[in-house]
């Protein structure tokens, strides 16, 4: 299977020199200078296997970080791979909050990128990967993340109070509180967030 990438990056040669490498291991990529520029790319009806955007782009100190939040904001995740040359605590910081997959500092070589596109991928390709990393990062209870898994098999929330022995207006308050720290408001929101599209 081709893999298509989007690659942001604001330094036309290395962009160019970058995409050519790519290119010639076999990928598609699709490159981009700025981030309304990716944007466009991205909003397209043309789907990503990944997006790798430096952090700085132009003017924007954070604009690749930006991007990533305004590609999650319009239901748009792949997996991002952030590539930047200045891997200071705050720009670490703001990654980590984005849960982007992978942070690669310049300089890097093609298949450096190549292997972690690929590790990437193979991490994706298991569904359960998923549910470990969203249910960590939504810092759950053991009985928030035990009602969380049975919410992703798809009960109800009855059949989770017959299950747990428990009322279901004690599961109703265990959803409102998983959902707060999801950020989500609904179950469909919080399969979006553990399986964002």
């Amino acid at each position: 299977m081709t893999r298509r990438l989007l690659l942001v990056e604001d330094e036309e040669d290395s962009r160019l020199l970058l995409q050519d490498a790519l290119t010639s291991r076999g990928f598609v990529v699709d490159g981009a200078a700025t981030r309304p520029e990716a944007l466009a790319l991205a909003r397209a009806s043309v789907r990503f296997d990944a997006i790798v955007t430096d952090v700085v782009l132009g003017s924007e100190e954070y604009g690749g970080l930006t991007l990533v939040q305004e590609l999650r904001d319009s239901g748009i995740a792949p997996p991002f791979i952030v590539i930047t040359a200045f891997a200071d605590k705050p720009r670490l910081k703001r990654a980590l909050e984005l849960r982007v997959a992978y942070l690669l500092e310049k300089p890097f070589s093609t298949d450096e990128l190549v292997s972690v596109l690929r590790r990437v991928w193979e991490e994706a390709d298991d569904l359960s990967h998923f549910v470990e990393q969203a249910l960590a990062q939504a810092h759950l209870t053991p009985k928030e993340t035990e009602i969380a898994r049975l919410v992703l098999k798809g009960l109800s929330n009855d059949e989770i109070a017959r299950i747990l022995n428990n009322s279901s207006k004690t599961v109703r308050q265990h959803l409102s509180s998983i959902y707060q720290k999801a950020k989500v408001t609904s179950r469909s929101e919080f399969f979006h967030y553990v399986f964002p599209s």
